[in-house]
């Protein structure tokens, strides 16, 4: 009967181990919570005075859609604000590739490759560049990398082949240390 704790001594012993690759990716979001503030005010101010205005000339209902229209556009800012605490950790060290994935809702998902039998792989448009990269080891294949646009995803790819050619290679000797 197994009491879970070998995965556990197996994480520790990986722990130990040099990394020759870490990236924690996350997705780009340029306005920040200052500017997010200053948007919604703008949006804020010109809504009450253009509504202020339909409301003197009688047609009062559309003073409510303008509030409704800025309650909408602060909604879809929240809600894009949460899908930004989406993160993807990708590890290699000489014995394992560890990716690790946590959602927007903090669920965690974990996969662990040999980078001996993994393989990197892209999805390339003439015109985009490279559009999807995968991970395939055994018959899985696992996205990564889908918060980098397509000059960055050929960055990473060129990082994590030379991060997966390295621990091919194994660790080297040194003396002096």
């Amino acid at each position: 009967m197994s009491t879970g704790n070998e995965i556990e001594r197996a994480r520790s012993e990986s722990e130990n181990e040099p990394q020759i690759f870490s990236a924690l990716l996350s997705p780009h979001r340029s306005l920040n919570r200052t500017g997010f503030l200053a948007v919604m005010l703008f949006l804020s101010v010109v809504s009450f005075v253009t509504g202020l205005a339909f409301l003197m000339m009688g047609a009062w209902p559309v003073f409510g859609f303008f509030g409704l229209d800025v309650l909408v556009i602060w909604w879809a800012f929240k809600v894009n604000f949460r899908s930004a605490r989406a993160t993807e950790e990708i590890v290699v060290t000489p014995s394992e590739l560890r990716v690790r994935r946590v959602s927007h809702r903090g669920q965690v998902s974990e996969w662990v490759f040999n980078p001996l039998w993994v393989r990197l792989d892209q999805e390339v448009d003439e015109d985009y560049g490279i559009e999807h990269l995968y991970l395939i080891s055994r018959g899985r294949q696992l996205q990564i990398a889908g918060f980098l646009g397509p000059e960055e995803k050929a960055r990473f790819y060129k990082a994590l082949v030379d991060a997966l050619s390295a621990a091919r290679r194994g660790p080297t000797y040194n003396p002096v240390a």
